[in-house]
Formats: C-alpha cells, structure tokens, sequence
C-alpha cells in the first residue's frame, strides 16, 4: 500500500488517482499506523512551504516521516514534498525542512533570464546526470514531464538525479537513498509520470 500524506497541501486526489489507475492500493492518510504499515510514502504538496512546514511539525508528522525514512522505507516528495526534503527554504523568510537531504531551496527570480515568466509552469525536459535510482529506472533522456514553480532546489549537487532547463539548469529530481523527490508533477506528466511513479 501506498500511503499519501495528507497535511491540508493540496494536489493530494490527483497522485491518489494516478497510483490507483496503475493498479497500486493508496489511501490519504495522516495516520501513523497506516503510515507506518505503508510499503512506500509519497510527500506531495502545492503552496506555501511555511505554511507546509508547520502542518508536518505541529502534528508530529515531520518526526514520523523522518524516522520512517531513517528505517529505510521508500519516501518520495512530489512538488512542495520535494522541497520538503530539504534542510531550509528561503520562500519569504527562513523555514526548517525536514533535512533528509541536505541543500535548501530558493527563489528562481533573479537567478533565471528575467524575460522569462516566474513561476515556470508548462512542460520540460530532463537532463539526468549520471546518478541512478530505482524510480527513474524507466525515465529516458529528454523526457518532457510537467513543472508549476517558483523556487527550486540548489546546494545539492551531489544528490541531483535530473536537471531542467529554464535559462539555466535547475533541479529537476533528487535522491539520497531510499529518500527521492520530483520538482515535477509525475501524476500530471502522462505516460512518463506513470512510468516513474510505477517503478
């Protein structure tokens, strides 16, 4: 069973539909013991990071997912849930993540050609680098999967899968063992999302 995080971020009935269109059991959940009897987690999330990240802290769930990621359980984070997995954010002041991987996250204003529109929304390729890990196994070069954001992730070199480019290169997806996450959108990128959120 696939447990979904429920922490009021929205975009949660979407990943829930496409893990049950490929045949996998989901349930939204905020429940530990579901959680916890879960064979994979899935952090998804749109807003505001401050917002996100005081929902997961005040109701104990922060400490919950990090232990169960510490044991080894399969954790991704889509969207805001990947950068969740992040040790700070800087989306209108300082905030803690969860810090299972280490890096933060900043705005794309400023650093991207300003003609370019903030927040990226639309379709983009991926670029990988050379690191491997089992959700991507059926990812290909070039692949288009669908991005809607303002900040991204960087000081993570080491644990960047895939990059996209936006005027510069930008992390797409990252992982830190059995810890993965995708800027992206793989419930709303077609046939490739699938294909990841399968593996």
């Amino acid at each position: 069973m696939v447990a979904i995080i429920d922490y009021d971020a929205g975009n949660i009935k979407s990943v829930e539909n496409a893990v049950r269109f490929l045949g996998g059991a989901a349930e939204v959940t905020a429940d530990r013991d579901k959680i916890l009897a879960a064979d994979h987690i899935i952090l998804p999330g749109v807003g505001a990071f401050r917002d996100a990240s005081e929902r997961l802290f005040s109701t104990g769930l922060a400490e919950e997912i990090c232990r169960l990621a510490g044991e080894g359980k399969p954790l991704m984070g889509i969207c805001l849930g990947m950068q969740l997995l992040f040790e700070k954010s800087y989306e209108y002041g300082e905030y803690e993540g969860l810090g299972l991987i280490p890096g933060k996250v900043v705005p794309m204003e400023g650093v991207i050609d300003p003609d370019l529109k903030v927040p990226q929304i639309g379709w983009n390729a991926l670029h990988f680098t050379g690191l491997s890990h089992p959700a991507f196994a059926n990812t290909k070069e070039g692949e288009f999967v669908y991005f809607v954001h303002s900040y991204y992730a960087t000081d993570c070199d080491p644990y960047i899968i895939a990059t996209t480019e936006y005027s510069r290169e930008l992390t797409a997806a990252v992982a830190n063992g059995n810890v993965c996450g995708c800027q992206f959108h793989p419930e709303k990128s077609g046939d490739v999302g699938l294909r990841l959120l399968d593996a």
